[in-house]
């Protein structure tokens, strides 16, 4: 899974990708930023701010959402 995810960000442009050819010990691979994903990382912070301020409200919600599911099923 995590190979999958790598190259759909590799093709879509948002790290690259260098591969040493190495394979003893070990193969040697290095992915970075590009500048496109530079600039999506800067974009997602203050969403992840957002996110990460509005925690407690999220798990107040879910908690809510799961008692009133629980109570109906036991109607």
């Amino acid at each position: 899974m995590l190979t999958l995810t790598l190259r759909h960000l590799e093709r879509d442009g948002l790290i690259s990708r260098h591969d040493y050819q190495q394979k003893k010990p070990h193969p040697r691979v290095e992915y970075g930023l590009t500048r496109l994903g530079e600039g999506m990382l800067l974009n997602m912070l203050p969403l992840w701010n957002w996110i990460i301020e509005n925690s407690a409200a999220f798990r107040q919600s879910r908690d809510g959402f799961t008692a009133k599911r629980l109570g109906k099923e036991d109607e």
